[in-house]
């Protein structure tokens, strides 16, 4: 049996590797117990704004057999999405991980195609794929699963590939061979917590959601509030600024994924393209993108603070 489960795991990883991840790493699924105080008192602060969506299905944030009954393993997987290229420089600003087509798709379809080729090779293995719209602490099921550290912006970090991509999991009913945590490679370096426009890292490891921009500009419904004017550096969907200057994404390599391939006209367009937008060409640029989230009005809302 244990040389099946070695042969199992191996085999997944080589999977997920053929599929395009980048990595892979695999933690037993049990019940987050070190996560628990620290989800608690962030959510008591109200560090979540209006996200009221987080304070839902606290036990099964933390529990992954709540999830998928019987779960022996639960199976991490990153995407790069890092760029080749990037906005031209006289423009408002999109996180690099909304260039391309929705990644929720893009990842939903790679994982589909594990959990078959894993039922293939195996036989009956039950499980569920996961794509950050269900209650499961990626970062933290990442870092468990050795594929880097929660760096002090709250990302995960690795040494070979910064923090540009995605995480996505499979829980499943199967044991394998498990995988041991990296160590925290951030030192005394402050460049994220220095760096944040909106201060929003208000101390190492703990970011204030409800300071953040990716917050302001995606998950907000109302207007934001006045006393960020002049603070957002020009971001109007979503904010890398502490991707950007972290030491680690040295080491990022641009990903080779064709749909995460910009639509061709969004690097070249100016602040003025990006004011005089209208809905039909929002339509046309993010098509498939997952800038559709915050909506036509709400991009119009954003650039407008951002203007004025």
């Amino acid at each position: 049996m244990i040389e099946n489960k070695t042969k199992y795991t191996e085999f997944i990883k080589t999977e997920a590797k053929r599929l395009g991840f980048l990595s892979c790493g695999i933690s037993k699924a049990q019940f987050l117990e070190e996560e628990a105080p620290r989800l608690e008192a962030w959510l008591n602060k109200n560090m979540h704004g209006e996200m009221r969506y987080m304070e839902n299905h606290f036990d099964k944030r933390l529990d992954p057999t709540l999830l998928v009954e019987d779960s022996k393993s639960l199976v991490s997987l990153l995407l790069n999405y890092f760029p080749s290229e990037i906005q031209n420089e006289n423009a408002y600003k999109l996180s690099k991980y909304a260039y391309g087509t929705d990644y929720h798709f893009v990842i939903k379809d790679k994982l589909k195609e594990l959990l078959s080729a894993i039922q293939d090779e195996i036989g009956e293995v039950n499980g569920r794929a996961f794509v950050d719209s269900a209650p499961v602490l990626d970062k933290a099921w990442a870092a468990k699963s050795g594929l880097g550290w929660i760096g002090k912006h709250s990302n995960l970090l690795s040494q070979k590939t910064g923090s540009f991509y995605f995480i996505a999991e499979l829980i499943i009913d199967l044991e394998l061979d498990y995988d041991t945590p990296t160590t925290d490679h951030c030192g005394t370096c402050t460049a994220c917590i220095d760096a944040c426009p909106t201060e929003a890292i208000t101390e190492p490891y703990v970011v204030d959601g409800s300071k953040c921009i990716s917050y302001f500009t995606i998950e907000l419904k109302d207007n934001i509030p006045s006393e960020f004017k002049g603070k957002f550096d020009d971001w109007m969907f979503g904010c890398d600024v502490c991707q950007d200057v972290c030491p680690w994404n040295r080491f990022s390599k641009p990903h080779n994924e064709p749909l995460f391939n910009p639509h061709p006209e969004l690097l070249s367009m100016t602040k003025n393209d990006w004011e005089e937008i209208t809905e039909d060409t929002f339509r046309k640029v993010f098509k498939k993108s997952a800038v559709k989230r915050t909506k036509f009005s709400g991009l119009q809302r954003n650039i407008k603070f951002l203007k004025h």
